[in-house]
């Protein structure tokens, strides 16, 4: 009996002491896994085209900007992001008024970026306010760019002078961002569109209709002259050209005449009986016709002819 006892005795021994191994292997497990997850969870990852701003009760201690693996300090610090890489901002549609007093509205649009973090945070606190910033200076350099130029070399191309305005408006928008040192800088700033306020834009389109028409009565009433003096010149060469022919043609037919004239003398020169017959039936293709009644003397030499007496 008392073997059996000391038997079970030794049994619960062995088996508490197995409990309590295991029990110590499975807390040391996790308490291992806890302390991972509070290591890994204090560190942090910088990626390509971000900053990670490390805050301590708030203030800024570190900024860390090269990719990799990073640490923060648990319970007392935090970790934000910053976009590193180049951003768009479409800035608000504007109304300003150009040097010849016309109202219009400009819509522009901006790409900047984060050169310094710690400036940009500890003078413009968020990004949304250092976009806010930037977009009253650019309204601000546009309104006074464009306030120096007429209406027709904003929308012309042709007429415009406008050349390098985008790149005035960058540098000077830039100046004013480093003077207050917000830690930004603009890249480009380019206008997308100028429109006229709607309550201008009837009275504006009935301008260029009307300065369209008179652009086209211009140019037909420089064809019709052109046509004119065209048609002139082309009239004055052609008479001249006729006048030529028509002396040059008399010229041949006066030589014409008279050379026959002399053919005709020398001709009839050799055989005069010959000739006062010619002349006389020439001049019955004159004197007689289909109804012609001649009445003669039968001694005439018309009326010997026609008897057919040669003598």
């Amino acid at each position: 009996m008392a073997d059996d006892k000391i038997i079970d005795m030794n049994e619960r021994v062995k088996a508490n002491f197995s409990w309590n191994k295991y029990t110590k292997f499975g807390l040391f497990l996790v308490l291992l896994l806890l302390v991972l997850i509070f290591i890994l969870s204090n560190l942090f990852v910088v990626r390509e085209g971000e900053y990670k701003v490390v805050r301590q009760f708030g203030e800024v201690v570190r900024i860390e900007s090269e990719p990799g693996l990073s640490y923060k300090i648990p319970f007392i610090q935090s970790v934000t992001t910053l976009p590193k890489y180049q951003m768009i901002y479409d800035v608000s549609q504007a109304e300003i008024n150009t040097r010849d007093k016309k109202r219009i509205l400009i819509d522009n649009y901006s790409i900047w970026k984060i050169d310094s973090p710690r400036d940009m945070i500890a003078n413009a606190r968020t990004l949304e306010a250092a976009e806010a910033r930037m977009e009253e200076f650019i309204y601000s350099v546009t309104r006074t760019e464009l306030g120096q130029l007429d209406y027709d070399e904003i929308i012309n191309d042709e007429k415009s002078s406008r050349g390098s305005l985008n790149d005035r408006i960058t540098d000077r928008v830039n100046e004013l961002l480093a003077n207050d040192n917000y830690g930004i800088s603009v890249t480009d700033v380019r206008i997308k569109r100028t429109d006229l306020p709607e309550e201008n834009e009837n009275s504006v389109y009935i301008r260029m209709i009307s300065e369209r028409h008179s652009t086209a009565q211009e140019y037909l009433s420089r064809g019709d002259a052109d046509k004119n003096r065209i048609e002139a010149q082309t009239d004055r060469e052609v008479n001249e050209m006729l006048s030529k022919a028509k002396a040059e043609a008399e010229q041949i037919r006066s030589e014409g005449e008279s050379e026959a004239a002399k053919i005709y003398n020398d001709a009839f020169s050799k055989d005069p009986g010959f000739y006062s017959l010619y002349r006389t039936l020439e001049s019955y293709k004159q004197t007689i016709g289909d109804d012609t009644v001649i009445i003669l003397p039968s001694d005439s030499p018309y009326a010997r002819l026609l008897m057919g007496y040669t003598q």
